[in-house]
């Protein structure tokens, strides 16, 4: 069996765009998520359809809005000047490797059963002392 996401109106909505309710779903009246549940519906020409992100649903949600509580579009960040050449590039850094606090303890197997020995140096399963 293969599961699909089924096809809806709000997977042809643009992430963190603003996008005219009347245009994306026409139908009654809305109210704006920003206003509250207490205000008159507003007819769908008036209020703005946003999605945003989520972190844990790929396909995100969305919101109504009116004019004055409609989030502004997001612009991806400008990217960085690539350096053409190598006499333009930041030298890298080799990285710094750290030694731990404490050297691991030397692990000590059981002559009889062949099973790690805990650091009380006494077998669990048999009881023979290791040293």
């Amino acid at each position: 069996m293969r599961i699909t996401e089924s096809a809806d109106w709000r997977d042809a909505l643009p992430f963190e765009s603003p996008v005219l309710l009347a245009d994306a779903l026409p139908g009654e009246p809305a109210r704006c998520a920003g206003c509250g549940p207490d205000r008159e519906p507003r007819p769908r020409d008036e209020l703005w359809a946003y999605k945003h992100r989520h972190p844990k649903n790929h396909s995100g949600y969305v919101r109504f809005y009116c004019a004055a509580h409609v989030p502004a579009a997001r612009r991806p960040a400008a990217a960085s000047p690539v350096p053409r050449s190598r006499a333009e590039r930041a030298p890298r850094q080799a990285p710094v490797r750290r030694t731990p606090a404490q050297p691991e303890r030397v692990s000590l197997l059981c002559p009889n059963c062949f099973v790690e020995v805990p650091p009380t140096g006494v077998c669990g399963i048999c009881g023979e002392r290791v040293a």
